[in-house]
């Protein structure tokens, strides 16, 4: 075989190669949940974010970088290998609280790519500044944060101010990626003994919050019993201030009216008046008229007098006394 013929079949094979790689170098498929970034000689041109099949200069003019649009996850001081077990960093989670302890604190940041032409260029190791920047936001907060507070109520304060703190980091580095939310995963003492006190001391806290909240239950019953019982002696007090002004105003006119009978006859309404006050204190007494002129005393029994035989029994005495008369 000639040299001529050698030359021809490695040019052949050579471009038969390369129109392979540009064949299967100048496609690329993008996800619904996934981004690309066209990259022209080490340059990012264009970001291509709709789904289905895409084309492109073939490599090495243009390549893809396809990162996802989903969210990750940054576990911070304990990491899940393939066997599903926790292996925990307790060196990195080891922090100093405000007023003096130490705690270990683990903690998830969720977060996602928003630029990804910052993500490839602006930085080396995105994810490694990421968790340096949560290292260092968690232990700013956890060190202007009581022990109490880290261990019981003040878990949701400290994951706001921490997740405040890290977005405001990472939006200052550019590195194209956000801060979606942090979760503490656990605060505890490295002390099993001075857990156990902790422990105490929360479960304490909550026996004094359930007190709290019986005593004001309580309290509530008691005020809302006693705003109804004053409610009603207010009512009943109007309802006796309105009878007595009506009796009242009925006093006074039935005086006006005795007043005006009084000026046209004096005398008589004045017997009159002094007859129904001894009616009024005297209802039930027998009433006897004594004439005393020193000798024997005489009354008049005008009780006897004012009872009076009803017309149907005089009529009945008269019809039996005619009866006899007739008969003899």
């Amino acid at each position: 075989m000639t040299t001529k013929k050698v030359l021809s079949i490695i040019g052949l094979s050579v471009a038969g190669i390369l129109l392979l790689v540009a064949v299967f170098t100048s496609w690329y498929t993008v996800d619904e949940s996934e981004q690309a970034v066209i990259i022209t000689f080490g340059e990012a041109k264009e970001t291509v974010v709709e789904s289905g099949l895409h084309f492109k200069m073939p490599w090495p003019i243009q390549r893809a970088e396809i990162f996802s649009k989903e969210t990750y996850s940054l576990q911070f001081g304990y990491n899940q290998n393939a066997e599903g077990e926790i292996v925990a960093y307790d060196k990195e989670t080891k922090m100093i609280t405000g007023d003096e302890n130490i705690v270990l604190t683990d903690l998830v940041v969720q977060w996602k790519i928003t630029d990804p032409k910052k993500y490839l260029f602006n930085s080396e190791a995105p994810q490694e500044i990421l968790h340096d920047a949560t290292s260092s936001s968690i232990r700013s907060i956890i060190g202007s944060s009581l022990i109490d507070d880290a261990l019981t109520s003040g878990k949701a304060e400290i994951e706001a101010e921490t997740r405040d703190l890290l977005a405001s980091l990472i939006e200052k580095y550019d590195i194209g990626i956000m801060v979606l939310a942090v979760k503490l995963q656990d605060v505890e003492l490295p002390n099993e003994e001075v857990r156990a006190a902790f422990t105490n001391v929360t479960d304490a806290r909550e026996t004094m919050n359930t007190k709290i909240n019986e005593a004001k239950k309580y309290e509530n019953q008691k005020r809302n019993e006693a705003l109804g019982e004053k409610a009603a002696i207010n009512s009943r007090a109007e309802g006796q201030k309105v009878s007595r002004i009506e009796q009242a105003r009925g006093d006074v006119a039935i005086f006006d009216k005795l007043y005006t009978e009084y000026k046209t006859n004096p005398e008589v309404t004045q017997q009159r008046l002094v007859m129904e006050t001894l009616e009024t204190v005297l209802p039930n007494a027998k009433l006897y008229i004594m004439n005393d002129d020193g000798g024997t005393m005489k009354y008049l029994p005008l009780n006897e007098m004012q009872t009076v035989v009803p017309p149907a029994a005089e009529e009945k005495e008269e019809t039996k006394e005619t009866k006899e008369g007739g008969g003899n």
